[in-house]
C-alpha cells in the first residue's frame, strides 16, 4: 500500500503542535472511533487533562498511546514525531547524539527512541520471506580493534546476508548477526528468512551446505575476480552496508549491530519509495506493540 511522501515543510505543517499529533494518532488507531480494549464498548468519556478515555461500560481508562510504540513514554508526541521524521527522511540515518540535539532530549532518551524504532523496523521486515533466486553469503562486520584480517579478525561479528536477485536489480534483503558460521546458525537463518524450495546461490563454504536440505542449492568455488559475476547483488549489499555504518556511525560494535542491520534492511527494501518512509515508519509506530526500555 502506497503512503504519502513526506517533505520537511509538509511534516512541519501537519504536526506543528502536540494536539496535531494526538489527533492523528487517535484517527489512525481508532479508525472507526473509540473501542475499549477491556470490553469492546465504543462509547467513552474523554479526560482531557490526562489525555485519557474512560469506557462508559466497564470504566476502564485508556490512553490513545497505550498499545503503541509510544506507550509509557515521558517525552511529547511532538518530539516522537520529529524523531520519526529525522530517522526516516535521512537515508544515511541519524546518530543518537545528533537526534538528542534536534529534539532536545538527553542521549539516553534519544538512544532509546532509536532502539524502539529500529526494533519495529526489524519486526516489520521479518514478516517477509525471500523468494526466487537468492544470493547468500557471510561477512565480518564491526569491531574497532586492529588485528589480523579474515575470519579470525578480533572484535568482529559474523553476519549472514541474503539478497533476492531480480535479473538487473536486487530485490529484498535480510541480514542477521550470528555467533559463528555453522550448520545450526545457517539453518536457523534460512528457516526464518527464506521460503522453502527457492534457488539459492552461494560460495562453497562448507557450513552453507545445509541450505540444500530445504532449498535448491548451488555453490561455486569462485576466484576473487569472478565473485561479482556469481554473487553480484549480495556483495553490493555488503558494500552499501559498510558505507552506511561508517558514514553515520563511524564504525560500530557488536552490542547494537543487529539494530543497525534492521534499519539498513528496512531502508534498502524501500529504496524505491524512500520519500514514503517517514509516514510508513509513523504508522508502524502506531500499530506496533510497545518495546521494552531495557
Amino acid at each position: 500500500m502506497n503512503m504519502p511522501e513526506a517533505s520537511f515543510l509538509a511534516w512541519q505543517k501537519q504536526f506543528s503542535t502536540e494536539d496535531d499529533c494526538l489527533k492523528y494518532l487517535q484517527q489512525m488507531k481508532w479508525l472507526n472511533g473509540f473501542i475499549c480494549p477491556g470490553c469492546g464498548n465504543n462509547h467513552s468519556y474523554e479526560i482531557t487533562s490526562h489525555h485519557l478515555y474512560e469506557c462508559t461500560q466497564c470504566k476502564k481508562q485508556t490512553s490513545v498511546m497505550s498499545g503503541t510504540l509510544f506507550h509509557g513514554s515521558k517525552i511529547t508526541l511532538n518530539q516522537w514525531f520529529w524523531a520519526i521524521y529525522s530517522l526516516g527522511s535521512d537515508k544515511g540515518s541519524i546518530s543518537a547524539l545528533r537526534l538528542s540535539k534536534l529534539i532536545e532530549v538527553n542521549w539516553r532518551t534519544a538512544r532509546l527512541i532509536l532502539k524502539k524504532l529500529k526494533t519495529a523496523m526489524g519486526h516489520r521486515d521479518s514478516l517477509y520471506q525471500l523468494s526466487g533466486t537468492i544470493e547468500l553469503d557471510d561477512a565480518l562486520v564491526g569491531g574497532r580493534q586492529k588485528g589480523k584480517r579474515g575470519r579470525g579478525a578480533a572484535g568482529k561479528k559474523n553476519v549472514l546476508i541474503a539478497c533476492e536477485s531480480k535479473d538487473k536489480k536486487a530485490g529484498f534483503i535480510a541480514m542477521a548477526v550470528v555467533d559463528s558460521i555453522c550448520h545450526f546458525s545457517v539453518n536457523e537463518f534460512v528457516k526464518k528468512h527464506l521460503k522453502q524450495g527457492q534457488q539459492v546461490h552461494s560460495d562453497a563454504l562448507p557450513a552453507l551446505n545445509i541450505i540444500g536440505q530445504t532449498e535448491n542449492y548451488e555453490a561455486r568455488v569462485t576466484p576473487g575476480y569472478l565473485v561479482d559475476e556469481w554473487l553480484p547483488w549480495v556483495h553490493i549489499a555488503i558494500g552499501n552496508l559498510r558505507t552506511f555504518l561508517l558514514g553515520t556511525f563511524h564504525g560500530v560494535t557488536g552490542k547494537y549491530l543487529q539494530e543497525y542491520f534492521d534499519e539498513f534492511c528496512y531502508r534498502f527494501n524501500r529504496r524505491f519509495i524512500e520519500k514514503q518512509i517517514p509516514n510508513r515508519l509513523l504508522n508502524l509506530a502506531i500499530i506496533h506493540l510497545p518495546v521494552k526500555s531495557t
